[in-house]
C-alpha cells in the first residue's frame, strides 16, 4: 500500500483559503509532510493560470491586434460557459500527461484545486469533465467558508500590481457574486459524512471549516491540516 495520496482535490470558495494551504505545503520539509499529511513530493493543477492565460490572450487580441476576443468578453466572462468545462477537461489532460513520467504515482501527490460556483454549473458540471482515473484515485479537501467571508478575504489579498499571483489574485465583489454567491457542495456531496459519490466512485472527502479563519496563521493552520488529512487518511484505508 502506498504511503501517500495519490491525487488530493482540494476545493472551495474563492480565497476560502485553498493557496493558503498549498503554500504551507511546500514550506513543509518532504519527509515531515509525508509522515504528518501523508502527501509526498508533489505536483499541482490549477486551473486559475490556465483561465488566466485566456484573459491575457484576449487582451493581446483586443487591444493589440485589434482582432475579436476567443475566450471572454470585455468584462471577463466567458462568452460559453462550457468554457468551465474545458478548463477542467485541461486539468484532466495535465495530469494523463504527468502519468506519462515513469513510476510517477510511487513517488508523487497531485493536488488539483479549483472552484466552481452554480452559475457555471457547479461542483456536479465540474466533476462530470474530470477523467476516471482521477476519480478513482481522488480524495477530496473542502475549505469551507461562507459567501460573506470569501467576498472580505477576496478584498484583502487582491494586489493590483500582481493581478496573476495564485496568492494575490482576486476577483471584483459583483463578479464574485454573480459566480460564487450559490454554490452546489452541500448538495453535490451528500449525505454521508465520508465519502462523496458520483457515477460508479466513491470517493474520500473532509471539510476544513475555515470560519473563524486558521488558514492565515501557521500555528493553527498546521494542526487543523493535520486533523483533516489524518482524518482523510483513515477513510481512504477503511476496508
Amino acid at each position: 500500500m502506498k504511503k501517500h495520496f495519490e491525487i488530493i482535490i482540494l476545493m472551495g470558495r474563492p480565497a476560502s483559503g485553498k493557496s493558503e494551504v498549498i503554500d504551507y505545503l511546500k514550506k513543509t520539509r518532504v519527509t515531515e509532510r509525508l509522515e504528518r499529511f501523508n502527501i509526498n513530493q508533489f505536483e499541482e493543477i490549477d486551473d486559475f493560470p490556465l483561465l488566466w492565460t485566456w484573459f491575457e490572450e484576449d487582451a493581446i487580441l483586443e487591444k493589440i491586434m485589434n482582432k475579436p476576443r476567443l475566450h471572454s468578453d470585455s468584462d471577463g466572462y466567458f462568452l460559453h460557459n462550457y468554457m468551465w468545462n474545458l478548463l477542467i477537461e485541461r486539468i484532466s489532460l495535465e495530469y494523463q500527461k504527468k502519468l506519462r513520467n515513469e513510476n510517477y504515482t510511487e513517488t508523487t501527490t497531485t493536488i488539483i484545486e479549483f472552484s466552481r460556483g452554480s452559475e457555471h454549473g457547479g461542483y456536479e458540471t465540474a466533476f462530470r469533465s474530470l477523467s476516471d482515473d482521477i476519480l478513482e484515485k481522488a480524495c477530496i479537501l473542502y475549505i469551507d467558508v461562507p459567501f460573506e467571508e470569501s467576498l472580505r478575504k477576496n478584498r484583502r489579498r487582491f494586489n493590483p500590481n500582481r493581478p496573476d499571483s495564485i496568492l494575490e489574485h482576486g476577483l471584483p465583489d459583483e463578479k464574485l457574486e454573480r459566480m460564487y454567491k450559490e454554490i452546489d457542495w452541500e448538495i453535490f456531496k451528500g449525505d454521508d459524512p465520508e465519502y462523496l459519490y458520483f457515477s460508479d466512485h466513491k470517493i474520500p472527502y473532509v471539510v476544513l471549516h475555515n470560519m473563524p479563519e486558521v488558514t492565515d496563521d501557521i500555528e493553527k493552520l498546521g494542526p487543523a491540516l493535520d486533523v483533516c488529512f489524518n482524518t482523510l487518511w483513515k477513510i481512504k484505508n477503511k476496508k
